[in-house]
């Protein structure tokens, strides 16, 4: 089980939350004084439909995963107190990258992951049993799909009022086209009234007492084909509303939804390049191993250093905290507290990247040389670019790696020690109000 919380590397003190729930506090909509408000986030689909690759959720949409975008629609709502994702128990790894573009304040809502079942019934009572001790029954849950990452803040409030007022509602949108019903054989039978009829989107709010008893009461009755919740409380003969549902909130199903998906993000929004270098040196001191790039080396000495020493992964740390003006690693990592003595220097990496990734950030390259007269970095090349693309989320041709010696001079010459240079190359969102140029 991951932590989506952990008391790891998050850069954050006292002061900062103090800030972060006073800023909360000013989010919330003042005319919005119902119960509170947690978020349920369905994630655990295989997305068949999108053709070859992975999921639809975990798929890339300018700077990061549609998951995280669709995180950071119910994040950046103040009045969302928890968020549960369930996910499949495959997508541990994607999901964790996912939850890195997150920023930290706002991670620590979101809550443990849920693992999905087999249908999308049991993924939502897996999700809605997680809620347990994190919401009360008279709480507002709203059960939305991983794969609309557009999703507006006006429709997540909407939502959360209407399940406030009338316990269960969902939101619609007009059928604009003619609905024809046809045979087995495509022949027309009928001109159905489009009138009356509307189609169904997500977030769907509920009270989360009445939702937890329609899924009960849907499992007694042995009924696992539900496609949505909503149709779960009108089976039961509950009443369920209807509020207005926003064009704009498309559902991923399709690899053309994708790509459309893509263009949409990317439409109007200006991209900055910044370049930004960062630099590591240890001391070889006692040990039998040394730790470069995220690989373990055999060696006859160690480093002399508070985490692992791995130089290579703290001068990139360094190069992207420097590309997005965020301190360095001692700032977030420092030598003074305990919990960093002997820690693998691939999270301060993971950390750093999720930060790049919260700020709209895209890696284009990382580059590295190494510069010690050993260990031999050769042998072990193949590997070190393999864990800096995991680590980073990057493909292998955007990272470069490159090992030289000193040619006998220096610390480096005489073996006592190692170095790294690091540069990395990314874009960036250009802010609002600060053109770039003339």
């Amino acid at each position: 089980m991951i932590s989506a919380n952990p008391d790891g590397p998050k850069g954050v003190t006292d002061a900062d939350r103090e800030g972060y729930n006073a800023g909360m506090a000013q989010m919330q909509t003042p005319t919005f004084n119902g119960p509170r408000v947690v978020a349920l986030i369905v994630a655990a689909g295989r997305g068949v439909r999108a053709g070859r690759g992975l999921p639809k959720q975990y798929r890339q949409l300018a700077d990061s995963a549609v998951l995280t975008h669709t995180l950071r629609a119910f994040l950046e709502c103040g009045q969302v107190s928890v968020v549960q994702v369930v996910i499949h128990s495959d997508d541990v790894e994607l999901y964790r990258l996912a939850l890195g573009g997150i920023e930290p304040l706002s991670r620590v809502r979101v809550a443990e992951p849920a693992f999905g079942g087999s249908t999308r019934m049991e993924t939502v009572r897996n999700g809605l049993a997680a809620l347990d001790g994190l919401a009360d029954p008279d709480d507002v849950v709203l059960i939305h799909d991983a794969a609309r990452p557009f999703v507006s803040p006006d429709l997540i409030a909407n939502a959360a009022s209407c399940a406030a007022l009338h316990g269960a509602a969902v939101p619609v949108l007009p059928v604009t086209d003619t609905v024809k019903r046809v045979d087995a054989d495509g022949r027309v039978t009928e001109t159905v009234d489009r009138d009356t009829l509307r189609t169904v989107q997500t977030p769907q709010a509920f009270r989360l007492g009445l939702i937890r008893a329609a899924h009960a009461a849907a499992v007694g009755a042995g009924r696992q084909d539900a496609t949505d919740d909503g149709g779960l409380v009108e089976w039961a003969g509950l009443p369920l509303a209807t509020f207005p549902g926003d064009l704009a909130n498309v559902k991923l199903t399709t690899a053309d939804d994708v790509v459309l998906a893509q263009q949409r993000m990317a439409a109007g929004r200006a991209m900055l390049t910044r370049v930004a270098t960062g630099y590591d040196v240890h001391a070889f001191g006692q040990g039998d191993h040394v730790w470069i790039c995220g690989v373990r080396i055999p060696h006859s000495q160690g480093v002399v250093a508070h985490s692992d020493g791995d130089v290579a992964l703290h001068a990139l740390s360094d190069a992207i905290f420097g590309v997005i003006g965020d301190g360095d690693i001692g700032l977030h990592f420092p030598p003074s507290d305990a919990r960093w003595r002997g820690a693998p220097s691939d999270q301060f990496l993971a950390f750093a990247c999720g930060r790049l990734k919260a700020r709209g950030g895209v890696i284009d390259h990382l580059d590295v040389t190494l510069v010690c007269e050993r260990p031999k970095i050769g042998p072990h090349r193949e590997a070190m670019l393999n864990r800096l693309a995991e680590i980073a989320a990057v493909r292998l041709d955007q990272i470069g790696l490159k090992a030289t010696t000193s040619e006998g001079l220096g610390f480096t010459g005489r073996s006592e020690g190692l170095a790294a240079f690091a540069t990395v190359t990314v874009r960036l969102p250009e802010a609002k109000g600060e053109p770039y140029g003339d």
